[in-house]
């Protein structure tokens, strides 16, 4: 039975991350991919890098804005590579899985990943229920987008 969680990904830059974040999701049994206001989807380097994701590419939701893409979902998780003034409850990649995992099961959950280059705006992360903070090294502790949604998507999967 598919998994009513959507990974959501804010003002892609680059096409490529978007087909790489496919394949990262279809790895661990995730299907739900939005956009909000993508710089350059659809495209052929998406669907390159997607391998034999195309099928989520195919069935990607657009929006224009975050609130539109989060609009039916009963819990959204913002992640960020660091900490904010804005306390919302933090959790690990384990945490949220295991919460978002129970959660689905009542309604819609969002993962909302921020732009490659400055993550998710202040208003953004206000429009969150929960932080997401993968552990990483402090010295340089920035993920690429696919990579981050692909930890986020295995601690799911386990």
């Amino acid at each position: 039975m598919p998994l009513n969680i959507k990974i959501v990904l804010i003002k892609t830059w680059h096409p490529g991350n978007i087909g790489a974040v496919a394949r990262a999701m279809k790895n661990m049994g995730l299907h739900q991919l939005a956009l909000v206001d993508p710089v350059d989807f659809p495209s052929e380097e998406a669907t390159n890098r997607a391998g034999q994701a195309t099928d989520l590419l195919e069935n990607v939701e657009v929006f224009s804005t975050l609130a539109e893409a989060i609009a039916d979902c009963t819990m959204v998780v913002g992640t960020s590579a660091r900490d904010r003034t804005l306390k919302l409850p933090s959790l690990t990649a384990q945490t949220c899985a295991e919460q978002v995992v129970e959660e689905q099961e009542a309604g819609q959950v969002a993962i909302v990943f921020g732009r490659e280059r400055m993550g998710l705006h202040n208003d953004e992360i206000q429009q969150c229920h929960f932080q997401l903070n993968i552990d990483a090294n402090p010295d340089y502790p920035v993920l690429n987008l696919s990579q981050a949604v692909q930890i986020v998507s295995y601690e799911i999967f386990k």
